[in-house]
């Protein structure tokens, strides 16, 4: 029902910078807090960093603190993923989710519409 669409990854060389984007046309998810995640071939869906609806909260996983920034721009209804210093270990598909209210905001079983992922590839 609602088609959550991520943009912007692409390969970049480690040190480097890039930003994703997360939308949903002819949707709105300004009332709901959100989330970006990441799957590495072989490995588990992991929890890289969350928003809440007004953007006054902001949540990260210990392994990408202090290198991406999460934010959002409810005007625009369009989430964003701010990933600098990327490390190779950071090369994964990143997924934009919808968080469920009153949901855990820091695993996946918290989300219920998610994105068919973006590609992010970080060259050592």
């Amino acid at each position: 029902q609602v088609q959550l669409v991520e943009s912007g990854g692409g390969l970049v060389q480690a040190g480097g910078s890039l930003r994703l984007s997360c939308a949903a046309p002819g949707r709105t998810f300004s009332t709901y807090a959100m989330g970006w995640f990441r799957q590495a071939p072989g490995k588990e869906r992991e929890f890289v960093a969350a928003v809440s609806w007004s953007g006054g909260n902001l949540y990260y996983s210990d392994s990408v603190k202090g290198r991406f920034t999460i934010s959002r721009d409810n005007a625009k209804n369009t989430v964003y993923l701010q990933m600098n210093s990327l490390k190779p270990e950071d090369t994964a598909v990143y997924y934009c989710a919808v968080h469920r209210v009153g949901a855990t905001m820091t695993s996946s079983e918290g989300y219920a519409y998610w994105g068919q992922g973006t590609q992010v590839t970080v060259s050592s």
